[in-house]
C-alpha cells in the first residue's frame, strides 16, 4: 500500500514537472514572439510613450487631452498642455523640443499655431520652425534663439507654485510676473514672413536688437536696412538709390 501511493506521488511529481517545463517553454516563446516586428495594420491611440531599455521617456506621441506637460532637470512642470503633436526628450529624461499643432475656425474667426522646435541642453528652444495665425494675420519663419545658461529648471518649482492658484486671473498675474523676470533669449535670427506679409531676413546681436534687415514687402519692394543699437536705420540700400 505504501509502496503504491509512494508511486502515485512520484508520477504526480512527474506530471508537475513536466507541466512546470511546458509552461516555462510557451512563456519564453511568447517573449521571444513579442520581440519580433509586428505588422499591426492600423491601430488607434491615445496616446504612446516611447522608452530605452532602461525606462528612460524619449518620445511622447499625443492627442491634445493627453500630452505630457514636460520635464526640466528632473521636474515635471505642473500644467494642462492642450496641443496634439510629438514631444522629444533627450538622455537624462529632458524634454528637447518637439513639433505641436493648433488650429480652428469658430464664429468666423480662425487661429493657428504649428511649430517645429529643438532645446538647447536645459533650457526652452533655440532653433525651430514657427507658423501662427491670429484674425486674418499670419507669419511662418525659421529662428534662432541665444538661451541664457541659466537652467530652466530654477523656474519649474515657482511655475508649478503659480500653476496651482485657482484663480484665473491671479494665476496668470502670477505667470507673467515670473517670466518677465527670468532671463530673456535672444532672437538672432528671423527668415520668414511677418504678419504684415514682408518677406524678411532680420539678424541681430547678442542683446536681440535688429542690425541688419533684408525685405521685400508686399508690393514688391526691396531694401537692405543697417540699424542701431536703439533700432533706428542709420543706412538703407534699395534699386534706384
Amino acid at each position: 500500500m505504501a509502496r503504491s501511493i509512494r508511486r502515485q506521488l512520484r508520477l504526480l511529481q512527474a506530471y508537475a514537472a513536466v507541466t512546470l517545463l511546458f509552461f516555462a517553454v510557451v512563456a519564453v516563446s511568447a517573449f521571444k514572439q513579442a520581440a519580433k516586428p509586428q505588422n499591426m495594420g492600423e491601430i488607434t491611440v491615445e496616446r504612446i510613450n516611447v522608452v530605452d531599455g532602461d525606462g528612460t521617456l524619449r518620445l511622447v506621441i499625443s492627442n491634445k487631452d493627453r500630452m505630457h506637460p514636460g520635464v526640466i532637470g528632473g521636474k515635471v512642470v505642473q500644467r494642462q498642455r492642450p496641443v496634439a503633436g510629438f514631444l522629444f526628450f533627450n538622455d537624462q529624461g529632458d524634454e528637447a523640443g518637439g513639433l505641436t499643432l493648433t488650429g480652428r475656425e469658430q464664429n468666423g474667426r480662425r487661429a493657428a499655431n504649428a511649430g517645429l522646435m529643438f532645446d538647447q541642453l536645459g533650457q526652452d528652444q533655440t532653433i525651430g520652425f514657427d507658423y501662427s495665425e491670429q484674425n486674418g494675420q499670419r507669419s511662418a519663419a525659421f529662428k534662432v534663439w541665444d538661451r541664457p545658461d541659466t537652467p530652466l529648471s530654477d523656474l519649474v518649482d515657482k511655475l508649478n507654485a503659480a500653476n496651482a492658484i485657482q484663480d484665473r486671473t491671479e494665476r496668470d498675474a502670477a505667470i507673467a510676473k515670473l517670466r518677465a523676470a527670468a532671463p530673456r533669449p535672444a532672437q538672432r535670427v528671423f527668415v520668414g514672413k511677418t504678419r504684415d506679409r514682408v518677406a524678411s531676413v532680420m539678424l541681430a546681436d547678442a542683446q536681440g536688437r535688429n542690425r541688419l534687415a533684408l525685405k521685400v514687402d508686399a508690393d514688391g519692394n526691396a531694401s537692405i536696412e543697417f540699424l542701431d543699437a536703439d533700432g533706428k536705420v542709420v543706412q538703407r540700400v534699395a534699386p534706384g538709390r
